[in-house]
């Protein structure tokens, strides 16, 4: 599996999470793996765990940089990208920032609209030069 599927694996996890919030990240991965819906590797673990870990600074930032919009109002598929993004440029020195931003912008098109694409490396872009 390709950091890019990984990406992709822990960017569905994060996205479900949005609609099943009583639920934890172990719980969704292991209903998912159940349905034999997703595959996961070690990357996305880890991608998921700073997720999880620092939900609350991540948002923090999100809604720090989204200076129009609320973490409630934001549209779900951007949210979940830019949980996934701002996880990995703050907490995983591993990957380097760029690949972060055109990972992040590329689920946005695929999973979202131009709009979802735009938003979301606008925002990243923003947090970098914090």
């Amino acid at each position: 599996m390709t950091r890019h599927e990984a990406r992709e694996q822990a960017f569905f996890v994060l996205f479900e999470k949005i609609f099943n919030d009583d639920f934890t990240i172990s719980q969704i991965i292991e209903n998912a793996q159940e349905a034999d819906l997703i595959k996961i590797n070690s990357f996305a673990e880890k991608t998921l765990k700073i997720a999880e870990d620092n939900a609350e600074s991540i948002d923090a930032l999100i809604s720090e940089h989204s200076k129009q919009w609320s973490i409630e109002r934001l549209p779900k598929v951007s949210l979940a990208v830019l949980r996934l993004a701002v996880g990995e440029i703050k907490y995983n020195d591993e990957v380097p920032e760029s690949v972060s931003v055109n990972e992040a912008v590329e689920l946005a098109k695929t999973y979202g609209t131009a709009e979802d694409a735009s938003f979301v490396n606008g925002l990243l872009s923003s947090v970098l030069k914090a």
